[in-house]
């Protein structure tokens, strides 16, 4: 990594991001049995330790992180430690991706609720951090279009306070088409659309998602490398790719880092960036990510420093915001 360049995560699930002490201190005061009551007897069921099969089963590891969020202190608490573990990173400027529904769902909390807790912790580790943070609202495709109907409505209450609407979940099973209304709206709201697409679908996934939901960034991507045409409209439409490395190992996206397309996106012109997707799920952070991941994966320091490059580019942030982040002083 470029160390006079911004330090840069895109793709950052705060509710895929929970610290194992946290996770146990809610348990505890929520009376919430949990697999372990230790950090090393707990990590097993919240880290990944292994290759996953696919997806879904990976995304059940998550599970513990939102099974915790007994009350909207506790959102809030989590909103705020992931944005001072951004700054203890190093990070110069992160975005935090987050699901009110999924994160309502174990303990019946009002989604709406959620959402406003959310906001005011990212505001609270703002404020102490000083730490440039965006929120980006998720729309949780698993539990169908009617419950993210439902969620949107939650992220909308707080439509000032967040730049962007993604859709992620089971990719599979609940394609872009059913949920085109929903980004209509979110695109009459003024967001951005990223989409996840790409990592469990194949490059028809992708073309939905930039043609029925209007992404002009799309997470993982990684299927794209499988359709020549889409590689060409991706880099003439400079469309982003938020893609996270060792966790598209470890879902089982890609069979190993020598596997991964991100040299190749690179090499035809793609705007692909490096990300960490849920570190403490996957055991990692940003800087394992430039420093091991990447290298692992093929890239060079040209490489990895142009992808560093690309994060600012793609950044949701203003042309004066970005002036700025570029501006400081690494």
């Amino acid at each position: 990594m470029d160390p006079r360049l911004p330090f840069i995560d895109l793709h950052r699930h705060l509710d895929g991001n929970v610290r194992l002490q946290t996770i146990l201190d809610l348990g505890r005061q929520h009376n919430i049995r949990l697999p372990g009551d230790t950090l090393e007897t707990l990590r097993p069921h919240v880290q990944v330790t292994e290759v996953m099969p696919d997806l879904v089963t990976w995304l059940a590891k998550l599970n513990w992180m939102i099974a915790v969020l007994g009350d909207y202190d506790a959102c809030r608490r989590i909103a705020r430690e992931n944005v001072e573990d951004a700054h203890a990173e190093g990070l110069d400027y992160v975005e935090l991706r987050f699901s009110p529904y999924f994160m309502a769902g174990p303990n019946k909390l009002d989604p709406v609720r959620v959402v406003e807790a959310v906001v005011a912790g990212v505001e609270e580790g703002r404020a102490r951090t000083g730490l440039p943070v965006k929120l980006i609202g998720i729309l949780s495709r698993t539990f169908g279009p009617e419950a993210c109907r439902i969620e949107l409505e939650a992220l909308l209450s707080q439509r000032a306070h967040l730049v962007a609407l993604d859709l992620a979940g089971d990719e599979k099973n609940w394609p872009a088409e059913l949920f085109v209304e929903h980004f209509k709206r979110g695109r009459d709201a003024g967001w951005a659309i990223t989409v996840h697409a790409g990592e469990a679908g194949g490059a028809p996934s992708v073309w939905a998602a930039l043609e029925k939901l209007g992404a002009t960034r799309i997470g993982h991507g990684i299927r794209a490398i499988d359709d020549p045409r889409l590689l060409d409209h991706l880099r003439e439409r400079r469309i982003g790719l938020e893609v996270n490395l060792t966790s598209n190992v470890q879902t089982n996206t890609v069979p190993g880092f020598a596997d991964h397309p991100m040299k190749r996106f690179l090499g035809h012109g793609l705007l692909a960036t490096i990300n960490t997707d849920d570190p403490v799920i996957s055991g990692i952070d940003l800087r394992h990510e430039f420093t091991v991941a990447a290298p692992a994966a093929g890239l060079t320091p040209d490489e990895i420093a142009l992808a560093q490059r690309h994060a600012l580019e793609i950044a949701f942030l203003t042309r004066h915001e970005r002036t700025q982040l570029a501006a400081r002083e690494m």
